[in-house]
C-alpha cells in the first residue's frame, strides 16, 4: 500500500518528486492532494481544530499538517503517516520518533489499551496503522484462547422435541393436526451477543485495511472463528449495549480497539462518509498526558500533582466568574499550591539567547505563567515551563525572574522523553521536590528515578 511518512507542520505538494528540495516539502499524488484540500476546507467551515492547513509553497499551492500525528489515510488506501518532529532533533530519527509516540499514547485517555512492549518490537519497521491493527488482532487473539463468551436467550419456536416451557395456546393454534411439533419457549446459548458481533465487525474492517501479509493471515484466521457470529448491522446501538461484567473484563482492550476501527474514535477525525480513518491525536495533549504521568513519580513525599486544576478565574464581573485559570499541572503539599507547572510542545534552542531569538519562548507563554503565579501562589514562589528535551536544549535555562513581583521565579525545563524524567536546574532550587538526592552534578541534574520505576506500568 503506498504512503509516506511526515512529520508535523510538514507541507504536501502535488508536484513530482524531483522537483522538491526542500526537506519539509513532500509529495503526494494529485487525487490525495485534492481529497486533503477537501479536507481543509471542511473542517475549516465546520469550525473544528485545524489538522490541515493551506498554504503556499515556492509558488505552489500546498496543504500544511499542524500539531497533530498519527495517520492520514485517504479513500484510495494511500496513507500519510506523521510522526512528533522530534524525530528531526534525537538519535534515532523516525524510529525512535514512532516507538516514543506509542508510548506517549498510553498515557493519553482512551488509550491505555496499547501494549508498548509488543508494539515496540514491530514499530522499528511498520507505519502506525499497521501497528493498531497488529495491537487489535493481539487483543482478539487473546480472547479466542480463554474462550468467547456468549449468554442465554429467551426464544420461542416450533421444533420436533419438547425444550423449555410448551406454549399451550400457540402450541394447539399450530399444531393441531402436526403431533411431530411442539411449540415451546426456552433459554438458547449462542456466543451472538453485541460485543462478539462487534469485534467480527472489526476483523473485516481490519482486514480490508492491512497490507501486512502477517496481520492478513491472522485476521483471516480470526474471522473464521467468528465465522457463525454475524456481523454487526448498529454498531452505535451494540455499542450501548456492551456490558463488561463478570468473565468478560478480557474483552475490555479489543473492544477499545474495535471501537477506534468502526466509529474512528480518536481525539480528531478527518474521515468522512467515505470510511477512511484519519486517526490523529493532539501532540499537545499527548505531552501534557505524559509528563503528568511521569512527573508524578518523581515527587517527594508529601507533595502530590494534581492535573487540570481549575481553583480560580482570571475575573469577577457582576458577581459571576470569568476566564478559569486552568494550568496543565500543579504541586500541592497538604492542599497547599507550591508550585505551577505548564507544558508546551514547542522545539526551543537553549544555546540562542539573543534579544532577538529569545531562545524561541513565546511571550504569550510568560504572560499565561505570570498570571497563574499570582492566581495559584499569590506572586511569591516558583512557577515552570516543560518543552520536550533535545540535543539543542538538554539543561534548565537560567532563572527567570519578575521585576514587579515579591518573588515569583520562573523556570525553563526540558522534560526528556527517553528517560521519562524532568531535568532540574543545577542551583537545586527545585530538589526539594524531588523522591531522593539528585545523582548526578552541573547543569543536568535530574532526580534519581530507578529503572524500575521508570518501566510503563
Amino acid at each position: 500500500m503506498a504512503g509516506i511518512t511526515i512529520h508535523e507542520f510538514d507541507a504536501l505538494v502535488a508536484l513530482p518528486p524531483d522537483a522538491l528540495n526542500a526537506n519539509e516539502l513532500h509529495s503526494v499524488p494529485e487525487h490525495v492532494f485534492s481529497w486533503l484540500e477537501s479536507q481543509a476546507l471542511r473542517s475549516v467551515e465546520a469550525g473544528d481544530s485545524a489538522w490541515l492547513r493551506l498554504t503556499q509553497r515556492r509558488g505552489h499551492r500546498a496543504v500544511q499538517v499542524t500539531s497533530f500525528v498519527g495517520v492520514i489515510r485517504a479513500p484510495d488506501g494511500f496513507q500519510i503517516e506523521v510522526l512528533p518532529k522530534v524525530g528531526k532533533a534525537i538519535d534515532g530519527g523516525d524510529v525512535q520518533a514512532r516507538q516514543l509516540l506509542i508510548e506517549m499514547l498510553r498515557c493519553l485517555g482512551g488509550f491505555r489499551h496499547i501494549q508498548t512492549d509488543s508494539a515496540k518490537l514491530v514499530a522499528a519497521h511498520m507505519p502506525l496503522l499497521e501497528v493498531f491493527i497488529g495491537e487489535f488482532l493481539l487483543t482478539v487473539e487473546h480472547i479466542v484462547k480463554r474462550g468467547l463468551r456468549g449468554h442465554y436467550t429467551l426464544r420461542q419456536d416450533n421444533i420436533f422435541a419438547l425444550r423449555g416451557k410448551l406454549q399451550m395456546a400457540a402450541h394447539l393454534r399450530q399444531n393441531l393436526c402436526r403431533r411431530d411439533r411442539f411449540f415451546s419457549e426456552f433459554d438458547e446459548f449462542s456466543n451472538n451477543r453485541p460485543e462478539n458481533r462487534l469485534l467480527h465487525s472489526a476483523l473485516r474492517q481490519a482486514l480490508a485495511w492491512t497490507s501486512s501479509q502477517t496481520h492478513q493471515q491472522l485476521a483471516r484466521e480470526l474471522c473464521f472463528v467468528f465465522a457463525e457470529i454475524p456481523e454487526s448491522e448498529q454498531q452505535i446501538l451494540d455499542f450501548q449495549r456492551v456490558r463488561l461484567d463478570r468473565g468478560m473484563g478480557h474483552y475490555a482492550d479489543a473492544l477499545a480497539w474495535a471501537r477506534l476501527i468502526l466509529q474512528d474514535e480518536s481525539p480528531l477525525t478527518g474521515a468522512g462518509g467515505h470510511r477512511a480513518p484519519s486517526l490523529l491525536f493532539p501532540m499537545a495533549a499527548v505531552f501534557e498526558a505524559y509528563v503528568a504521568k511521569h512527573l508524578a513519580r518523581q515527587l517527594g513525599q508529601p507533595f502530590t500533582l494534581r492535573a487540570q486544576a481549575s481553583s480560580f478565574s482570571l475575573i469577577r464581573h457582576q458577581s459571576q466568574d470569568w476566564f478559569r485559570m486552568k494550568p496543565d499541572l500543579l504541586i500541592q503539599e497538604s492542599a497547599a499550591n507550591r508550585l505551577v507547572l505548564d507544558t508546551k510542545w514547542k522545539l526551543i534552542d537553549g544555546t540562542k539567547a539573543n534579544g532577538t531569538d529569545k531562545y524561541g519562548l513565546s511571550q504569550g507563554d510568560f504572560y499565561q505563567l505570570y498570571a497563574y503565579g499570582q492566581t495559584y501562589l499569590d506572586g511569591q514562589g516558583d512557577v515552570v515551563l516543560i518543552y520536550p528535551k533535545t540535543d539543542a536544549f538538554e539543561r534548565a535555562l537560567p532563572m527567570f525572574e519578575f521585576p514587579k513581583s515579591r518573588g515569583l521565579r520562573l523556570w525553563v525545563l526540558p522534560f526528556c522523553l527517553q528517560q521519562r524524567r524532568l531535568v532540574l536546574p543545577a542551583c537545586g532550587s527545585l530538589d526539594a521536590f524531588a523522591r531522593g538526592p539528585s545523582p548526578l552534578t552541573g547543569q543536568n541534574a535530574v532526580t534519581n528515578i530507578g529503572l524500575e520505576e521508570m518501566a510503563l506500568t
